[in-house]
C-alpha cells in the first residue's frame, strides 16, 4: 500500500503533467525517448524495463542535449555498470537529477522495475523541456529577424525605385507641357489615337219382317266364322313362332359370318391373339348351343306346309335360308380356329424378337445416348492436365467402339427377323411397333450412325483445344514470369516511396530528388507493364482467367502501378508543400523531420489523429499540456485549431501548422520578448555571449548592431534592452 501511495504521488507530480492518461503518458514519453536516441548506435528504446538494461539508453539522453557532460563514442555495451554508473553520476552532478536507480539492480534484475524506469526517464524529460523551449525561443526570434531584414531591405529597394521613377516623370514634364504646332496636318500628326206417309213396302211392317230374316242369317254366320276364326289363329299362331324363332336365330347370326372371316388376327398381337382364340372357343360353344333353336324352326316349317299356311312359299325360303347360312358358320368357325391357332404360334415367335429386341436396345441406346451427349458436349478445359484427361478419356471411349458395332449388328439382325416374319405371313406391319419399347430400330440406327460421325469431330475437337491449352500454357507462363518480377519491384518501389514520406530521408530537396529519380525509373520500367498488358489482352481474348503460376493478377499489377505514380505524385507534393512551410515560418529541417516522426508514430492507420493521439503526440515533441481542467481546455483550443469542422481526425498539414504557429511563427512583440527572456536565463537584459551562443552568427550581429544598451537597474556591463529592441522590431526603422 505504502509503494502505491508512493506511485500515485509520483504519477501525480512527476508524470501526470506529460498527459492527463497514464497511458497516453507512458507512449508519449516512450516515444520522446526514441526520437531522442533514435541517431545512436546500440540503442533501441521499446520499453522502461529491458531497453535500459546496458545503460546507453541513458548516456544516450544526456548526450543528446549535453555532449559536452560525456562522450558517447567512447561507451562500451558490454560494460553496462559503468554506463549506468556514469548516467547516474551526469545526471545527479550536473543536470540535477537524483540517483533513484541502482545499477546492480538493473543490470542482474531479468525485468528491471518498470515504474522505478519510467520515474527516472521522467526526470530527463523535465529536465531537457528547458532546453527544447530555449531552442523554440531562439527559433521563433530568428524567424522574426528574417522578416525584419527582408522588410528593411524591401524598404531600401522601394527607396531606389521610388527615385528613379520621380527623377523620370521631371525629364518628361516639359515635353507634355509643350502645345505649339508648325499648324499644319503633317505636324499635327507627328502627335498620333233449317204428316208423312211412307211409299208401298216400306211401312214399319215390311222393315219388321225384313229384320227378322236378317237376325236368322246373322246367326247362321256367326257360328260358320267362329269355326274359321279359331282354325285360324291356330295357323297363325304357329306361324308367328315359326317367325319369332326365326328372327332370334337371324338376329343372333347377324355379322357372325363377316366375324369369321376376318382378317384380324392379321393386326393382332400376342396376347390380342389370346384373347381372340379365346372368344372364338366361346363362339363355338355358343354355335352348339343354337343348332336346337335351327332344328325347331325346321320342324315349324314342315307343319305349316301340312296345314297349308297361305304363305308357305314366304316361310320356306326363310327356313331354307337360315339352314344354308347354319352349314357355312359351321365351315368358317372351323376355319377361323385353324388360322388363330397359327396366328397365335407366329405371334409368340414375334413377341420373343421384340422382347429381345427391347432388353438389348435399352442399354445400348443409353450407351449411344451418353455416348453422343459426351462426344457434342463442348471442350471447356483451362489447364493442360483438363485436356489431357479428355483425350485419355476419348481414346479409351473409342476402344469400346469394336464391341458397340457387334451390338448393333446383333439388335439390327432382330429387327430384320420380326420384319421379315410378317411380312412372309402378311401380317399387318403395326405388328413393327414394340410393346415393350418406344425404341425403334432406325432410332437406334441413326444414333450410332450419329456416333461414328461425331468421333472424328470429336478427335478434331480436343486436338485444337490441346493447341489452344499449349498456347495458352505458354501466354500463362509468360505473364507469369514477367508478373513475378515486376510485382516485387513495384511493392519495392512503393515501399521506397512510403520510407520517404514518413521521414529518415535526408533533407526534403533530398527526398524530393530520390523520388523523382524513383519517378523516372518508374517510367523507364513501364515498357515491362505494356508488354505484361500485352500478354493479359492475348490471355483475355482466348479466355485464360486463372493463371496459378503467377502471384500477381494484372488488375492487383494496374493498382500498383498506379499506387506508385500516385504515391510518388503525393509524396512529392507533400515535401514541397513542406520546403513552403519551412522555408516561410523559418523552422528547421531537423525539427519538420521530427514533427512527421512523431505524427507518424501515432497514426498507425493513416487517417490522422484522434483527440488521444494529438496529446500523446504533443507531448512526444515537448509540447507542455498541463494536468486537470487547465489542460483539458488547452486541449480543447488546440482542438479547434488543428480540426475546425469537428471531423475527429488531425491530418499532419494541420499539426504542422500549429506547431510552427506555436514556435517559429509567432511573432507578437510579447512572444519575441519571452523568447529574449528564455535565452537571457529570465535577466531582463541579454549579454552578446548569450546572443552569440544562442543565435547565428550573422543575426546575433544584426541584433547587437541595434540592440540599445541595457538601462535599467541591475544590468551587467555590456548588456543589451532585448525589450525595446524587440519593440521596435514591430515599430518604425530608421528609413
Amino acid at each position: 500500500m505504502t509503494l502505491g501511495l508512493i506511485w500515485t504521488i509520483i504519477l501525480r507530480f512527476a508524470i501526470q503533467d506529460i498527459t492527463i492518461e497514464e497511458l497516453s503518458a507512458r507512449d508519449g514519453l516512450l516515444l520522446w525517448c526514441q526520437r531522442k536516441t533514435a541517431p545512436y548506435n546500440n540503442v533501441n528504446v521499446q520499453n522502461f524495463h529491458t531497453s535500459w538494461k546496458d545503460g546507453l539508453a541513458f548516456c544516450a539522453l544526456i548526450h543528446r542535449h549535453r555532449p559536452d557532460l560525456l562522450d558517447y563514442d567512447k561507451l562500451n555495451k558490454g560494460d553496462p555498470i559503468h554506463n549506468l554508473n556514469l548516467a547516474f553520476d551526469v545526471a545527479e552532478k550536473h543536470l540535477d537529477i537524483p540517483r533513484m536507480l541502482d545499477a546492480e539492480d538493473l543490470v542482474y534484475n531479468q525485468r528491471p522495475d518498470e515504474k522505478s524506469v519510467m520515474t527516472y526517464v521522467s526526470c530527463f524529460y523535465h529536465a531537457f523541456r528547458g532546453a527544447q523551449q530555449a531552442e523554440t525561443a531562439a527559433n521563433r526570434i530568428c524567424r522574426v529577424l528574417k522578416v525584419n531584414q527582408d522588410n528593411e531591405q524591401l524598404m531600401e529597394e522601394y527607396e531606389r525605385l521610388a527615385s528613379d521613377l520621380l527623377a523620370w516623370i521631371r525629364r518628361w514634364m516639359p515635353w507634355l507641357s509643350n502645345r505649339t504646332t508648325d499648324n499644319t496636318l503633317a505636324g499635327v500628326q507627328k502627335n498620333n489615337r233449317p204428316a208423312f206417309l211412307p211409299t208401298e213396302g216400306h211401312l214399319v211392317k215390311d222393315i219388321n219382317g225384313a229384320w227378322n230374316g236378317l237376325e236368322n242369317s246373322e246367326k247362321g254366320f256367326e257360328e260358320w266364322l267362329l269355326s274359321e276364326m279359331m282354325r285360324l289363329e291356330r295357323l297363325e299362331h304357329l306361324a308367328e313362332k315359326f317367325r319369332r324363332k326365326c328372327a332370334m336365330h337371324e338376329e343372333w347370326a347377324a355379322g357372325k359370318e363377316e366375324m369369321l372371316q376376318s382378317p384380324d388376327w392379321r393386326r393382332a398381337g400376342l396376347y390380342q391373339l389370346k384373347a381372340l382364340r379365346k372368344r372364338h372357343e366361346a363362339f363355338e360353344s355358343d354355335l352348339g348351343a343354337h343348332q336346337d333353336r335351327v332344328e325347331q324352326i325346321a320342324a315349324i316349317a314342315r307343319e305349316l306346309n301340312t296345314l297349308r299356311y297361305h304363305d308357305i312359299g314366304t316361310v320356306n325360303s326363310r327356313c331354307q335360308r337360315i339352314c344354308d347360312q347354319w352349314d357355312r358358320l359351321g365351315v368358317l368357325a372351323q376355319t377361323r380356329r385353324g388360322q388363330l391357332e397359327e396366328a397365335e404360334r407366329l405371334a409368340e415367335r414375334i413377341d420373343q424378337l421384340h422382347l429381345d429386341f427391347a432388353k438389348r436396345a435399352a442399354p445400348f441406346n443409353n450407351w449411344l445416348d451418353g455416348a453422343r451427349e459426351d462426344l457434342a458436349d463442348m471442350v471447356i478445359v483451362h489447364e493442360m492436365t483438363e485436356i489431357h484427361s479428355l483425350i485419355a478419356a476419348h481414346d479409351k471411349f473409342k476402344a469400346t467402339l469394336g464391341d458397340a458395332d457387334h451390338e448393333f449388328i446383333g439388335i439390327a439382325q432382330l429387327e430384320q427377323e420380326i420384319i421379315r416374319l410378317i411380312d412372309q405371313h402378311g401380317l399387318d406391319r403395326e405388328l413393327l411397333n414394340n410393346p415393350y419399347t418406344d425404341l425403334s430400330g432406325a432410332e437406334v440406327r441413326r444414333k450410332w450412325q450419329d456416333v461414328q460421325q461425331s468421333v472424328p469431330r470429336r478427335d478434331q475437337q480436343l486436338q485444337q483445344e490441346l493447341s489452344r491449352q499449349q498456347n495458352n500454357e505458354r501466354l500463362r507462363h509468360a505473364f507469369a514470369e514477367k508478373a513475378n518480377a515486376v510485382g516485387p519491384w513495384l511493392e519495392s518501389q512503393l515501399e521506397q516511396v512510403v520510407q520517404i514520406g514518413l521521414g529518415g530521408r535526408g533533407s526534403l530537396e533530398q527526398a524530393i530528388k530520390r523520388l523523382q529519380e524513383i519517378f523516372n525509373q518508374a517510367h523507364t520500367y513501364k515498357p515491362n507493364l505494356d508488354e505484361l498488358e500485352r500478354i493479359n489482352q492475348e490471355m483475355q481474348e482466348n479466355f485464360v482467367f486463372e493463371n496459378r503460376q503467377a502471384r500477381y493478377s494484372m488488375e492487383s499489377l494496374r493498382v500498383g502501378w498506379e499506387s506508385l505514380i500516385t504515391s510518388i505524385n503525393r509524396t512529392i507534393n507533400e515535401c514541397e508543400n513542406q520546403i513552403l512551410t519551412r522555408d516561410s515560418k523559418g523552422i528547421k529541417e531537423e525539427q519538420l523531420n521530427e514533427y512527421r516522426a512523431s505524427f507518424n508514430h501515432f497514426d498507425k492507420g493513416r487517417h490522422g489523429l484522434d483527440s488521444e493521439e494529438l496529446k500523446s503526440c504533443l507531448i512526444s515533441v515537448g509540447y507542455n499540456i498541463r494536468p486537470g481542467r487547465d489542460g483539458d481546455m488547452e486541449l480543447q483550443r488546440i482542438l479547434s485549431l488543428v480540426d475546425p469542422n469537428r471531423t475527429g481526425r488531425v491530418p499532419f498539414d494541420a499539426f504542422l501548422d500549429f506547431m510552427t504557429r506555436e514556435t517559429a511563427d509567432s511573432d507578437t512583440a510579447e512572444q519575441i520578448i519571452e523568447s529574449f527572456r528564455v535565452l537571457a536565463a529570465g535577466k531582463p537584459f541579454i549579454t552578446a555571449d548569450e546572443l552569440r551562443r544562442e543565435l547565428p552568427g550573422d543575426q546575433a550581429e544584426y541584433c547587437l548592431a541595434r540592440m540599445p544598451p541595457f538601462k535599467g537597474a541591475g544590468g551587467a556591463p555590456g548588456s543589451y534592452d532585448y525589450t525595446s529592441f524587440s519593440h521596435s522590431l514591430y515599430g518604425h526603422t530608421d528609413l
